[in-house]
């Protein structure tokens, strides 16, 4: 018999385990790499890690080949060639910084707003925001503006929170789940452990999305709205909730400003806001002695059908004024159907099981607890229907009053904070108000006068000048798009060569891949980049990009600085930015170089203290000595106010190591590595549920350096800095918006959630581009990095136009079929296919998978950059001209959100094509082209012969 004793059935896979926090996606989960010596040999998720609790996606797993990846930049480059063409030569990391250091030095010394500084999927936005401010530019925002401000504003301006960042469904006690606009690509990880939960325990699932993959797919009913129609479908889901009395009652009257009183007389300069008294508190009616009191006072029982008659005039609460509204027969299921491609029936029973499970299957929850009023409870009241959207609401025109009315819908139903609903994770719950306001005050050589990106409460707070021109290069904070709170990164670019409203000297990108998927009218936006005037200078004067990969945007850079990956450097999942907190725990995280760099790069906040050390920025220096050396020393030593730093573990107390508040610690990043790279801080019982309302919430809040005082707020379902906009555009107060933009914010600033039709609906002929077009980010890419990981290109390494059965009958398409899609601004030809889980108005693909040739280390010859494609080309990023001569912003007109999803396009079928168009010119590749096969074994070294055998035998077949 042979002898095969030396076989091992379970090899580990390496010889030491070193514990992270991934990368490949926004998640933020917990993984073990195991190392083979000094080399990453496997990648698994961490058991014991709050967000995944071991579980991993296909993105995480193969986060070992995208720390291998031939795409990797080796060295700091400078552009040799034209851009666009992709040709530099390596300098070194001293060259590199200090041509930088002086341009940036000449931009401060003089005029630092002719810097723009955005970055993508930075997950160090307190960081590098706070670096922007202390340089003195106004022009710095991220990703957010893509991707979800209208749902992080809509949130925050209304209940204290928004979807997936700051709240979590509550996944072991809800009864009914509810998913808007909801793809694979976003809190993947936890969102499939929470559906097998619902699943397991036989909640139903109901999805709302036109594309039925995924999440959707497992649904237990799909809602396939028409595109930009969910608003609408919301709100005659409130329409049947209040027509049936099926909402609460207590819960309006005590936590929201549903019973306040409204100013009712046209003539007053308040009209249509909340009445106060003298100290500016809102006023309620109070049902034991029927006159106006403070909402907060001792004792109060707010009435929530008050009515307030005084010096003739009649002041009504916000909730009559909101029940006459949704009352109407407008929102009817039958007036609304049609317009969102539904059956009336389907919305009718969808409200009548909203309210089966928040009313018929409630409990009271014990919980003894104290609110601000200083009344005391011995329970709470669980309403158990959870609700989580994403990008499919939030990128649209009108994704903010969207995203308002899913807040409405769960307020009006008391499921907000309670068991069993949507709940609040730390450091949420924050009022609108109790966050900073935006900044762009700009001095030579000096920082700016506060944050860039903040929450403004009317028209004083807008980043304007004397003359009423927008102060930031991409218009946030302007009249144009006032709650813009992420700022508007898609508009940098085109703002900047335009010179509108003012030319810069240096683009600044780090993470952000403007020059392809990351923007709307990609063609465009590459021949700004690479366009020069008529003296032979390029228009926008100098670029500057950091990044670990070669990507599109590298290829338009003057200089680029080399990151590392993720495995290679620290990082701070920081609570001053983006935690890992679930609602009965706040969390922070941090990543470390699990292994040295093997080539000639550094981490980019490293170089972002090394930039501010050379420039002498304010917070980095001091005294003309450096304060921290590299990121890791500012993650541990950077205090944003006293006791409170980056990180809330293990700080230094009066006479031990504390949590929360407390002293920089030297030794604070071994401490975490030590725990597994993470720490979470139980929030107190009493403080888990209405924590906007709890004082335990507040207390314990303050105790971790979340707020400095106690800030307890009421559900504003009224917004007041709606209607103090609104009011401007009415022609009352100082600052009112230009003419041509008053229509539009009377309608679109309305301070109830509202619902009107896309924008460029108003652009583009229904009847000639009868169908929208979406793109869905898959579950196992994020954005433009994972197309060149050779192990995720085996699932997505080509794309296709999915058409619904309704168009793809009509124009008789078969399978293998290409099409040509036409919006009103380009077209493209691309393969299609047939879906029949489809809305009917609607055409999709996934996004990120279509490369330029050259990029990414690819072969020219791969499907991603051949038959692979972008929707991108169809989008513009500005609405077209109507006759007036002006052209807006595609955008949200509240907050700037980029309308991706806005976008009409007619579908043709077309010849078979072997390429997909636009086919744009080729670039070349600082890094070459990747191998074409690899393989290593992390077993017996003299089985790895035999094993490269076997594979390239397979690859011959």
């Amino acid at each position: 018999m042979k002898d095969n004793s030396h076989f091992d059935p379970a090899p580990a896979p390496g010889d030491s385990v070193r514990k992270t926090t991934c990368y490949m996606c926004a998640c933020r989960c917990g993984i073990d790499v195991h190392m083979k010596g000094d080399e990453v040999a496997y990648i698994e998720g961490n058991r014991d890690h709050p967000v995944n609790k071991g579980v991993l996606c296909a993105k995480g797993a193969a986060g070992i080949m995208q720390h291998n990846s031939a795409a990797r930049l080796h060295a700091p480059l400078k552009r040799v060639g034209e851009r666009g063409e992709g040709k530099f030569e390596e300098i070194d990391w001293n060259e590199a910084l200090t041509l930088v250091s002086e341009r940036l030095g000449r931009i401060r010394k003089t005029d630092p707003k002719k810097l723009a500084f955005f970055t993508g999927r930075d997950q160090s936005q307190s960081f590098t925001g706070y670096w922007a401010q202390q340089f003195g530019t106004p022009n710095y925002a991220a990703h957010g503006g893509f991707c979800s401000v209208n749902m992080a504003a809509a949130g925050i301006y209304t209940i204290g929170g928004a979807f997936w960042e700051f709240m979590s469904p509550d996944w072991e006690n809800a009864k009914l789940f509810l998913l808007f606009g909801t793809a694979e690509d976003h809190d993947s990880n936890p969102i499939k452990l929470g559906l097998a939960r619902l699943k397991e325990r036989g909640a139903p699932v109901i999805a709302v999305n036109p594309i039925r993959t995924g999440y959707n797919a497992i649904a237990d009913e799909w809602v396939g709205v028409t595109p930009g129609t969910d608003g609408l479908f919301v709100l005659s889901l409130i329409h049947c909730l209040l027509k049936a009395g099926r909402f609460d009652l207590d819960y309006l009257s005590r936590w929201t400003n549903a019973p306040c009183l409204l100013d009712g007389d046209p003539k007053s300069d308040t009209y249509g806001l909340i009445l106060r008294d003298e100290g500016g508190r809102p006023l309620v009616m109070d049902r034991a002695s029927r006159k106006p009191r403070p909402w907060n006072a001792a004792g109060v029982k707010p009435d929530l059908s008050g009515r307030w008659r005084h010096a003739g005039i009649t002041h009504a609460s916000v909730f009559l004024t909101l029940a006459d509204r949704y009352l109407s027969d407008d929102y009817a299921p039958e007036a609304v159907g049609p317009k969102c491609g539904l059956d009336p029936a389907q919305i009718h029973r969808t409200a009548a099981r909203i309210a089966h499970a928040a009313f018929d299957q409630s409990w009271d929850h014990p919980q003894d607890w104290t609110d601000f009023r200083g009344e005391h409870h011995s329970h709470v009241t669980a309403r158990p229907v959870s609700i989580h959207a994403m990008r499919g609401i939030s990128a649209h025109s009108n994704g903010f009053q969207t995203a308002r009315a899913i807040h409405l819908l769960q307020v009006l139903i008391g499921a907000v904070d309670v068991p069993g609903a949507s709940r609040f994770k730390p450091p949420y719950p924050k009022s609108a108000a109790s966050h900073p306001r935006p900044h762009a005050d700009t001095h030579a050589g000096q920082p700016l006068d506060g944050p860039h990106l903040g929450f403004p409460m009317g028209p004083e707070e807008l980043l304007l000048d004397d003359a009423g021109a927008p102060l930031r290069l991409d218009k946030a904070f302007s009249w144009e798009n006032p709650i813009s709170v992420h700022g508007l990164m898609h508009m940098a670019i085109s703002n900047a060569y335009a010179g509108d409203p003012y030319k810069i000297d240096t683009l600044f990108l780090y993470m952000a891949n403007m020059a392809w998927n990351s923007s709307m009218n990609t063609q465009a936006v590459m021949e700004m980049l690479s366009d020069k005037d008529e003296n032979g200078d390029y228009v926008i004067p100098f670029i500057i990009h950091a990044d670990a990969y070669s990507s599109e945007t590298v290829a338009f850079a003057d200089i680029v600085l080399p990151d590392t990956t993720y495995l290679e450097r620290h990082d701070c999942i920081s609570l001053l930015d983006r935690p890992i907190s679930d609602p009965d725990h706040a969390g922070d995280a941090i990543r470390w170089p699990v292994v040295a760099p093997d080539r000639n790069v550094r981490p980019f906040q490293s170089v972002m203290v090394d930039l501010a050390n050379r420039l002498g920025l304010p917070g980095f220096v001091e005294g003309g000595q450096p304060l921290y050396t590299d990121y890791a020393e500012y993650m541990q030593m950077h205090e944003r106010r006293p006791g409170v730093g980056p990180l809330a573990g293990w700080r230094i107390g009066e006479t031990a190591l504390t949590d929360g508040r407390g002293e920089p610690n030297e030794g604070q990043i071994e401490q975490y590595i030590a725990a597994g790279g993470f720490k979470t801080y139980q929030v107190p019982k009493p403080a888990r549920y209405m924590k906007p309302f709890n004082t335990a919430w507040w207390e314990w809040s303050q105790k971790m350096g979340f707020t400095d005082a106690p800030t307890p707020y009421l559900f504003e379902l009224w917004s007041e800095p709606l209607r103090r906009f609104q009011m401007a555009a009415e022609g009352v107060g100082e600052r009112q918006p230009p003419e041509h933009l008053r229509a539009r914010m009377r309608l679109t600033h309305d301070p109830l959630p509202i619902w009107y039709p896309p924008l460029e609906d108003g652009h583009a002929d229904p009847v000639e581009y009868p169908f929208y077009v979406l793109t869905q980010r898959p579950a196992a890419m994020y954005h433009s990095w994972g197309g060149q990981n050779p192990w995720l290109r085996q699932i997505h390494a080509e794309n296709v136009l999915y058409l619904p059965t309704k168009l793809w009958e009509a124009e008789g398409f078969e399978e293998g079929d290409w099409a040509r899609v036409t919006s009103n601004h380009a077209e493209i030809t691309v393969p299609v296919a047939h879906m029949a889980a489809l809305n009917e108005n609607t055409v999709w693909t996934w996004n990120a998978i279509g490369k330029r040739r050259g990029a990414w280390a690819l072969s020219p010859k791969a499907p991603e950059a051949t038959r692979g494609f972008l929707v991108n080309h169809l989008i513009h990023e500005l609405l077209p001209e109507k006759g007036d001569g002006l052209r807006w912003s595609n955008s949200d007109p509240v907050t700037g959100q980029a309308a991706w999803f806005d976008c009409r396009v007619k579908v043709e079928r077309v010849p078979r094509s072997r390429v997909s168009h636009p086919a744009i010119a080729g670039q070349g590749s600082p890094v070459g082209q990747g191998p074409h096969m690899v393989a290593r074994s992390t077993g017996r070294t003299d089985l790895v012969p035999s094993l490269a055998d076997r594979i390239r035998g397979w690859m011959k077949r």
